[in-house]
């Protein structure tokens, strides 16, 4: 059986930099990291270093969703790859964050690999692509 991943893409009028950075600080976390109507993100922490670990609570109603991940690499400004461990991925998850300067922005790719179902890949595609969408709309209104 082929490995389930997924990959999305948004350009962002923002630079590498300002997006990158995005993705380390815990306080921008907290605005972006809402992948569903009417969720909060009351914590979040990161140690943004090669091996360095992040956790991320989701909040939907008053259901908590842990999220953590180790980083693997951090390529500053233009790459970003951490493992994903939530109740909803399989072991080994990953997500690359690629950001490639360009017309009107950066594009910001966000590869996912490694899932239990195709029905958890394709939440997650909507997810992600709802991250984005905030990260963006964060970004414009700071």
């Amino acid at each position: 059986m082929a490995e389930l991943s997924l990959t999305t893409s948004r350009t962002i009028n923002a630079s590498p930099e300002t997006l990158f950075n995005a993705w380390l600080d815990p306080k921008m976390l907290q605005q972006f990291m809402r992948p569903g109507p009417d969720m909060t993100v009351p914590r979040a922490s990161t140690d943004p270093k090669t091996g360095g670990r992040f956790d991320i609570v989701m909040q939907a109603g008053d259901n908590e969703i842990p999220h953590a991940g180790t980083y693997k690499e951090i390529d500053p400004h233009r790459r970003l790859v951490f493992t994903w461990e939530s109740p909803f991925s399989a072991d080994d998850s990953t997500v690359t964050l690629d950001f490639a300067p360009g017309d009107g922005g950066t594009e910001v790719t966000l590869t996912h690999t490694r899932f239990p179902s195709e029905e958890s890949r394709d939440n997650h595609a909507g997810g992600w692509a709802k991250i984005l969408e905030l990260l963006e709309s964060e970004l414009e209104s700071v």
